[in-house]
């Protein structure tokens, strides 16, 4: 038995302070309130507290009228996965399309755009930007959420990201560490496993995580997978030779490391969501993140009483629990300091495009990320209304169902009449019968990765060869039809900027 330092309130209030849960709704529940009271320090907020950026500033208002320096954190990348703009789509192009412009400075202020947006609302913690690089073009969870295949396009981008951010007082939390792009499991799902040697780990992987730990980033946020070469036994979560070892000790990482979601499967179906917060804890990790499938005060207290547990068993030394909980503070601490100084502007601003000087720095990254290749034939612009088939994969959780993609609605504010169809598997054979006598938009996503994409494509084109394919994806397949257009991702002003291409106006 370990003999306790601190009395059983200090324990219980650490225990909490290292948590990150979420919640339902759109304001706060009385019993995440009761919990901030008692040293719960940080909230997560997932697309389903936001609806708009009053009530959005109203719950963080409410927050901090319980605990003035708690932190609220959002998973918002920007591109395919967006919270601010869970129902609308992004107002701001993803990590890929950044990428693929590889103008640092526009990187910069895009970054820093999206954080005044969110500060403006009163979230100072951004579960973003990803640093993994994305060597694996079949990986099913990063994709177009990476700035790309190339270590150092990835780590310049990485730091001018951080660097946008924090310039207006949001904290930035790299991930996934040590790189989660060389996978083809999703970590929601299965744990995922990298067998390369330490020496590509470091050529490749860590780059750009090297990179924003110079650049100043306030978290690192860790990777369900396990890296063979640096653990063979445990995912990074949960291992002190990377996260202790390697991000501490070899790297000098001295901010606060996050989890991952707990409740993800690479962690969760093997040890437990309490289990594998101790072990988190004591592996170097500073916070818990849960909340995006578990989000109740049951599972909060489950958590904090399985880290209690553990430090009164021995499992868990208290000073690792302390530790964890003074970097939680102190990261609370800058931020607030930031917002004491009027970072971000004034709150309740709306989080539209046009509502600041360089509100549309978003569509005007997603213009020149655009790739255009025309066909053989001279390309004539869509003048009429055509129809849009969407081949449409399985979402992965990450990027989630809810968010709307395509350029559809775009075409429709420039074409009135445009009609839509979705296709999956299934049905895609339906298509040109379904378009009629309407020149004809294909949308895909990914089209490399899906064999029934590609059929569905092919026999699309054979029979209408006029047809304009949109590529929203990672641009990996050979560009086909009369115009083929690439946007490096499926944020809504990707659609808009493709649907200008589409009719003339922006190609």
């Amino acid at each position: 038995m370990t003999t306790l330092v601190h009395g059983s309130d200090t324990l219980t209030r650490d225990a909490l302070t290292v948590l990150q849960p979420g919640f339902v709704g759109t304001t706060a529940p009385d019993w995440l309130l009761r919990r901030i009271g008692e040293g719960l320090s940080s909230v997560g907020l997932f697309g389903r507290n936001i609806v708009t950026p009053e009530q959005l500033t109203a719950l963080t208002a409410r927050l901090r009228a319980e605990r003035d320096d708690v932190l609220v954190a959002i998973d918002e990348e920007g591109g395919d996965v967006t919270r601010l703009e869970v129902k609308q789509g992004s107002s701001f192009p993803g990590n890929y399309a950044l990428g693929s412009v590889d103008d640092v400075e526009l990187t910069r202020a895009v970054a820093r755009e999206l954080g005044r947006r969110l500060a403006q609302c009163g979230v100072d913690l951004n579960w973003a930007p990803s640093a993994d690089v994305n060597s694996n073009a079949e990986n099913p969870v990063i994709g177009v959420r990476s700035f790309g295949p190339d270590p150092d396009l990835v780590a310049r981008h990485t730091v001018a990201y951080v660097d946008g951010l924090q310039g207006v007082g949001v904290a930035a939390c790299t991930k996934h560490f040590p790189g989660h792009g060389d996978t083809n499991v999703d970590s929601h799902d299965a744990l995922p496993r990298i067998d390369v040697d330490l020496a590509t780990l470091h050529a490749r992987e860590l780059v750009p995580f090297r990179a924003a730990v110079a650049a100043g980033t306030k978290a690192v946020m860790s990777a369900h997978i396990l890296l063979s070469a640096l653990d063979p036994h445990r995912p990074a979560t949960l291992s002190p030779q990377i996260l202790t070892g390697l991000l501490r000790q070899e790297l000098g990482f001295e901010g606060l490391i996050v989890t991952d979601g707990m409740e993800m499967q690479a962690v969760s179906a093997t040890y437990g969501i309490e289990r594998g917060s101790v072990l988190a804890i004591a592996a170097g990790a500073d916070a818990i993140c849960v909340g995006g499938g578990l989000c109740d005060e049951d599972t909060v207290l489950r958590l904090r009483d399985a880290l209690v547990d553990a430090v009164r068993t021995g499992e868990l030394p208290e000073e690792r629990l302390a530790d964890a909980a003074a970097r939680v503070r102190t990261l609370a601490a800058w931020t607030q300091a930031h917002r004491a100084r009027g970072a971000g502007s004034v709150p309740g601003a709306a989080v539209q495009e046009g509502t600041a000087p360089g509100a549309d720095i978003g569509l005007v990254a997603a213009r020149r990320a655009l790739k255009v290749t025309r066909g053989e034939k001279p390309y004539t612009p869509v003048t009429g209304t055509p129809y849009v088939a969407s081949f449409t994969p399985v979402a992965n959780f990450a990027v989630g169902d809810e968010t709307p993609w395509g350029i559809a609605a775009e075409l429709e504010r420039l074409l009135p009449g445009t009609e839509t169809g979705s296709y999956d598997e299934t049905s895609a054979d339906s298509a040109p019968a379904d378009a009629g006598e309407r020149r004809v938009v294909a949308v895909v996503r990914d089209l490399h990765r899906h064999p029934w994409m590609i059929r569905a494509l092919d026999a699309l084109l054979a029979a209408r060869p006029d047809t304009v394919v949109v590529e929203m994806g990672l641009n990996e397949a050979e560009p086909r039809g009369a115009l083929h257009i690439a946007t490096h991702g499926a944020a809504r002003v990707c659609g808009r900027a493709a649907a200008e291409a589409v009719v003339g106006t922006g190609a």
